[in-house]
Order: C-alpha cells, then sequence, then structure tokens
C-alpha cells in the first residue's frame, strides 16, 4: 500500500511541527507550506492525500485555497483549520467545498479522527457494491439521475446535509446511501426519529448519562452520539426537537463534543450528521419554533428528494422490485400486473410516495383472488390528497388492528385453529387469511 501524505498550510511553525508529530505517529507523511503560493507551487509538483489549511495566511485566505483545490484537484479532501467558536467560516468553507473543518486549538484526538477519514475512502469494486446490506435507488428518471449524482458527491465530505422531502419518500434510505458510499461506510449508521422520543428522556437518549446522576439512573448508559461514534447520525423529524435540545445539539455540532449527565467534563465524538424532515424549516425558523443558527448548521447543504410523482417514469421499476420483494416475504409466486392497473398507477397522485405505493401493493396482492392484480385490486383512492388524508386520518390504525386481530382469532377458535375453514367463515380466501396472520403476528 502506498504511504499516505498530507499537505499543511499555515505560517505558524509550531503549528505545522505539532501536526507532522500527529500525523508521523498515524504513519503518515507530510509537508508544510506558509502560504497560498508555496501551497499551490507544491500542489502542482507533489501528490497528496489530504490538504490542511489555516484559515488566515499571509498572502490571502483558506477559502481560496479550498477553491482552488476544488477546481484544480477535485480528488484531494481539504479542511480547514477556523478560529475557536468561528462558525461562520467552517460553514462557509464547508459550503465551498471543503471537507470538514476543525477549531484551534486543535484537539489532537479530532484533528486524528478527520485524517483518518479524509484518507480511507472505500474503493468501488465490485465487491464492495455488492455487499448484502448495500442500499441502492431504484429509477432512470432525470430527478433520480440528479440525486445519485448528488449522493455521490456529497459522501465525499463531512459536511452536515439536510435532507428535505414529503413522508415515504425514503429520506433515511438517501441518509444510508450517502453513509455507505463515504468513509465511514464501516462504522455505525444509527437513524433517529426525534418525534419518537418523550421530551424528558432526550438529554439522555441523546448524549448518556453516568449511573448516579438522577433518581433513576442505575448504570451507566451511552447516549446516541456515542453509538454512532466514528460513523453517521441521522436526525430524522429534526424540527420536532424542543428548543432546550436544539441549543444543546447545536454546541455538539460546533464543539465535536457531548457531556453526558452528571459527566464532569466533554468528550469528543466522531459523528457526521445528517438530518430531515418533511417540513419546512424556513417556516418554522419565521415562527420561532426553530432555531435560525441550529437551522444555518445543519442545512450546509440541503438534498431534496424528488416525489414520486416527478419520477412517474419510474413507477414500473419500483413496482417490479416491490412485488418481487413481497412475494419473497410473503413466500408466494411473483404476482403479475395487467396495463390497466399500471396505467392507474402512474397516473395517481401518491400522497404517501414510495411508501403508499409499496402498501397499495400488498393491500393488493392479500385481496386478490388470483396471481394476476387488476386496477379494482388496487382500490385507489378517488378524493383529492387532503380530502383522502382527512378521512385516513380519522380512523385510528391501531383501533382496526385490534378489531381485525380478534375476529379472526373467534373464527380460527370456533374453527378449532382449521385455516380454511376460518377463512370462508370470514369472507377470506385462504391466501387472504395467511396474509393476515403474517401481518397480525398470530401463530
Amino acid at each position: 500500500m502506498t504511504a499516505k501524505k498530507v499537505l499543511i498550510v499555515d505560517d505558524e511553525t509550531d503549528i505545522c511541527e505539532l501536526i507532522e508529530i500527529t500525523l508521523m505517529r498515524m504513519d503518515i507523511a507530510s509537508q508544510s507550506a506558509h502560504n497560498l503560493t508555496d501551497a499551490r507551487l507544491l500542489l502542482e509538483t507533489e501528490h497528496f492525500d489530504l490538504c490542511l489549511t489555516d484559515m488566515r495566511l499571509p498572502d490571502g485566505n483558506g477559502i481560496e485555497l479550498v477553491e482552488h483545490v476544488q477546481q484544480n484537484y477535485s480528488e484531494i479532501p481539504i479542511a480547514v483549520f477556523t478560529a475557536h467558536g468561528n462558525m461562520e467560516s467552517a460553514v462557509k468553507a464547508l459550503k465551498t467545498g471543503a471537507f470538514d473543518f476543525v477549531s484551534k486549538p486543535v484537539d489532537i484526538q479530532i484533528l486524528r479522527n478527520l485524517v483518518s477519514a479524509a484518507t480511507t475512502f472505500p474503493e468501488k469494486t465490485e465487491a464492495s457494491n455488492a455487499r448484502k446490506d448495500r442500499i441502492s435507488i431504484t429509477g432512470d428518471s432525470p430527478a433520480v439521475k440528479n440525486l445519485l449524482k448528488n449522493i455521490s458527491k456529497l459522501a465525499r465530505n463531512q459536511a452536515p446535509v439536510f435532507i428535505h422531502g414529503e413522508s415515504g419518500s425514503g429520506k433515511e434510505r438517501v441518509a444510508k446511501m450517502i453513509h455507505q458510499q463515504g468513509s465511514r461506510c464501516d462504522g455505525p449508521f444509527v437513524p433517529v426519529n426525534c418525534g419518537a422520543i418523550p421530551a424528558e428522556l432526550m438529554e439522555s437518549e441523546f448524549f448518556g448519562h453516568l449511573k448516579g446522576s438522577f433518581t433513576g439512573a442505575h448504570s451507566d448508559k451511552q447516549g446516541l452520539f456515542q453509538s454512532a461514534d466514528g460513523g453517521t447520525l441521522f436526525l430524522d423529524e429534526i424540527a420536532e426537537l424542543p428548543l432546550n435540545m436544539q441549543v444543546k445539539l447545536l454546541r455538539v455540532i460546533q464543539e465535536k463534543a457531548v457531556r453526558s449527565i452528571g459527566a464532569p467534563q466533554e468528550s469528543p465524538v466522531d459523528v457526521r450528521i445528517l438530518s430531515a424532515s418533511h417540513k419546512n424549516l424556513v417556516e418554522l425558523v419565521a415562527d420561532g419554533s426553530f432555531r435560525e443558527d441550529l437551522y444555518y448548521r445543519i442545512n450546509v447543504i440541503e438534498l431534496a428528494i424528488p416525489s414520486l410523482r416527478e419520477r412517474r417514469q419510474d413507477i414500473p421499476l419500483f413496482v417490479d422490485q416491490l412485488l418481487n420483494n413481497l412475494a419473497e416475504k410473503m413466500e408466494i409466486e411473483v404476482p403479475t400486473i395487467d396495463d390497466e392497473a399500471m396505467s392507474a398507477l402512474q397516473n395517481y397522485h401518491f400522497p404517501g410516495n414510495v411508501r403508499e405505493l409499496e402498501n397499495i401493493l400488498e393491500r393488493a396482492i392479500a385481496l386478490s383472488d388470483s396471481n394476476a392484480i387488476s386496477k379494482a385490486d388496487l382500490h385507489l383512492k378517488t378524493a383529492p390528497v387532503n380530502e383522502a388524508m382527512e378521512t385516513e386520518s380519522r380512523v385510528d390504525p391501531m383501533d382496526l388492528a385490534g378489531q381485525e386481530r380478534q375476529s379472526i382469532i373467534q373464527a380460527l377458535e370456533k374453527t378449532r385453529w382449521n385455516k380454511t375453514a376460518a377463512a370462508k367463515l370470514l369472507g377470506l380466501s385462504l391466501r387472504q387469511l395467511r396474509y393476515r396472520l403474517q401481518k397480525l403476528d398470530i401463530e
């Protein structure tokens, strides 16, 4: 394996020496330049795997070097040193294309983490692409091709990304793809729904706690940030965070460190933050329910996920993939779908996007008496989007599931658990009953 080499650009000799020693202990070679002119010359004549630059240089600033590297040596990741607390400079550098940033005075562990991440990008081989857990996105539409291009680009830096899209459009899927294609692919990917954590437990869930730090803390608990150390933390529905937690999250992003409840001091964490919401954060900032400073920290780069309505030509590909997946899951022959049904799907508005398409097909398979899905089997909503969603919201799905479970169990008990007889009693086909037994987890 070829030895890694890093270019250090800083006019302070002692800083250069400190970084050189740190890199040497990591078995990484380095070379220093004390101004922009020398840095550009070295980039022309030497090969580097990473560039580290200060923001303030005698003949310019680090942003100029970031732009120069992006334009001429885009394969080289470049990170910047910023003054402590100067997040504006860090955000500007990230938006320009910097890989990451480190605050001065330099924390050696944070620096080591950055260098390790920047110099260990996974090679794109057939083996890596065939990994069993590798996530992909189906589609040939221009919207999907543009999305895949952006995912590949974002995977090559550590900038916080805000993923915006409608419910069911695949935000977590996109976040995992960014993780899998980046330098953190061998680290953990930790997704969390911010709206699902009770407010009183949020600090402990995110940052952990020490034994005895509060009533009920019977042992040490690792938080989500510590669980994601070396990997990616995906904060889904980040708009649901209360204001007090938004303040704490902002500090973690700025300091790259967390303090567990009861801990005497902060500890460095090496975590990339990806976040998402189906809500409009700009509107939430305007009405005061989301902090403006946090918005600019998490939204360094915004990635929009196209709705299914924007990629109708991909629907046949989705249908084929989903029918194969559902057939495998339900242990049945792969169903077919007729042209009229496919046309109906391509002209449907899909308020629930891909998730809704999967639910429609799953229901169609269960309700169809044959292995061929027709338009009638789809039971597509004909009401306007808002009206249809409003009608759905009037019925509690938990109540429906409970009623269905009770009816099925009663029929099974009456027939001494003879499934064929129970299905007849319920007015279902045996296939429909088996589907419901599996979905409701009835043995």
